[in-house]
């Protein structure tokens, strides 16, 4: 959640009936209907991206809640999902808590029609579905796809590092980043660990320092003096090195007593492996392994004159991950919603997809195509017919969800003059001639009838031809596995920051369109014949 300072609550006034309070483990947290506090003792200011006008903020609020608004659900969410792995685990507490089924890759399934069920892998990536009660082997498959990861900078395997007077800690770049726009930010860590239990076997947990622990600090202009001409050009190996603290002896003999191993030490900080016990009350011996990233503190919140954007990092993808991860749980939370579905609706949130997608837990390897095959077979209960899978996908639709360049207002030149997507205008529709989008004639028509069924705008984007074109998981799907795709995203600038920006407007336009795409997608499909 946010990570907020006490607040004395007659400053903020807000209606009796919008205020919540309610404890949970020693911290008291008062949820608003579009804003999260959290109050721990050591924070930093709730305000610094909001406006000073407290009541502006709660009409905004208002007037959210009144339309339906997810903007205030997608700051909890991403101001919980720190790194994948918290956005991982955020995704499945929401589906437990609406009903859905938890499976396990190494088990047996039994499903049916009208269940609802989902699976983690690397607690990174998750694939959930519902399944029609009109569904029959053969019906389609209907798939939002995203991606719970974004450039960050992650922990060396070994990285404690010293500098004169310094402690450092050795990062890895992961992605292609703005790594200038990490320098000077209130940075901490957050991610998995291993741990050793009492009888000797080993458990996961996830971890997140919410506190200020790092800072890049820039070198100062009076000993840079042409990085205003030259730019801003950082070394990454060793320009790129987070601060963790002065160098004290004698607090590295004091961790050392207090159960730091010799080869925790050597590898680790006593410092962060100190602050990582404290956090997960355990002692320092038993902490084996550390899987961490670098990640910024600052909450995301709503900003603008009319707080009509959202400020936050991790927009690219999360905020496509949100979107799709409500869609599906609101398109099936009310008794009757799947009586007549005759097809499975689905969402595939992949790992890695920053590096490529080819791991375990990336768009490359077989993860879909493997659960759509299960999921077959299993409601099938008998025999399966000649090409039934097969057959299944060629009816099956996939909607590539990823973020969008949004027309930039100081660098307009920078998009096709023609194809320049705007904030608060909704979904943008990605083309590429030459395949670095999945999207074909026929399948960015069907998802504008969708919206166009609904009354929703969508836009469309062309790369410049005199540059370079980034690409998704969409033609990774679309061809390892032969489904239908189109490649859409939420407009959004400064992608690839610390610091991201999208409109307000857009997020709910997109849940509007996932979640009609898998309420009207079977009916629409009905009217177009091809091939």
């Amino acid at each position: 959640m946010a990570t907020f300072a006490r607040l004395p609550l007659l400053q903020l006034q807000p209606h009796p009936k919008l205020l919540k309070s309610y404890f949970h483990s020693s911290r008291i947290k008062f949820k608003l209907p579009n804003l999260y506090l959290s109050t721990p003792s050591q924070s930093v200011s709730p305000f610094r991206c909001f406006s000073s006008n407290v009541d502006q903020i709660h009409q905004n609020s208002f007037h959210n809640e009144s339309v339906g608004s997810i903007v205030g659900d997608l700051l909890n969410y991403l101001n919980e999902s720190w790194t994948q792995f918290h956005a991982t685990a955020e995704a499945k507490r929401q589906l437990l808590a609406a009903g859905f089924h938890l499976l396990n890759e190494n088990e047996e399934w039994e499903l049916k029609p009208g269940g609802r069920y989902f699976f983690t892998r690397n607690m990174s990536s998750l694939v959930a579905f519902s399944v029609g009660e009109k569904y029959s082997t053969g019906n389609g498959f209907h798939v939002i796809a995203a991606h719970t990861d974004s450039p960050c900078l992650k922990l060396k395997p070994i990285s404690a590092s010293s500098k004169p007077g310094y402690l450092m800690l050795n990062v890895q770049t992961y992605g292609g980043g703005l790594w200038h726009t990490w320098f000077d930010r209130d940075l901490s860590v957050a991610g998995r660990v291993i741990l050793r239990t009492d009888d000797g076997s080993f458990i996961q947990r996830l971890v997140k320092i919410k506190r200020p622990l790092l800072r890049i600090p820039t070198l100062a202009i009076h000993l840079d003096r042409t990085v205003n001409q030259d730019g801003f050009k950082p070394n990454l190996e060793t320009h790129l090195v987070p601060l963790l603290s002065t160098r004290c002896e004698e607090e590295l003999t004091e961790s050392k007593e207090k159960g730091a191993t010799r080869s925790s030490k050597a590898w680790h900080h006593p410092q962060l492996l100190e602050v990582l016990s404290e956090e997960l009350d355990c002692a320092i011996a038993d902490i084996v392994t550390l899987e961490l990233n670098v990640c910024d503190t600052q909450p995301s919140c709503l900003g603008g004159m009319n707080n009509e954007f959202i400020f936050s990092g991790r927009l690219d993808n999360l905020a496509s991950s949100f979107c799709a991860l409500r869609a599906l749980l609101d398109s099936c939370s009310s008794p009757g919603d799947l009586s007549s579905e005759d097809a499975i609706r689905m969402i595939a949130l992949f790992d890695n997809e920053e590096v490529g997608s080819d791991s375990i837990q990336g768009a490359g390897a077989p993860t879909m195509f493997q659960a759509m095959r299960r999921v077959v077979s299993c409601l099938a209960r008998e025999k399966v017919g000649e090409g039934a899978v097969e057959r299944a996908i060629r009816q099956s639709f996939l909607v590539s969800a990823d973020m969008a360049h949004g027309v930039h207002p100081n660098f307009v030149d920078k998009h096709e003059e023609n194809h320049r997507p705007q904030m608060q205008k909704g979904l943008v529709i990605k083309h590429n001639a030459n395949q670095r989008y999945a999207t074909s004639g026929v399948t960015a028509f069907l998802f504008k009838e969708v919206a166009k069924t609904h009354n929703l705008p969508t836009q469309e984007f062309v790369v410049r031809n005199d540059m370079g074109c980034g690409s998704t998981i969409g033609p990774i799907l679309a061809a390892g596995v032969g489904i239908r795709t189109v490649d859409c995203g939420i407009p959004q600038l400064s992608m690839h920051s610390v610091r991201e920006i999208c409109g307000k407007e857009d997020v709910d336009i997109a849940y509007k369109h996932f979640k009609a795409f898998y309420e009207t997608f079977s009916s629409v499909d009905k009217k177009l014949s091809v091939d």
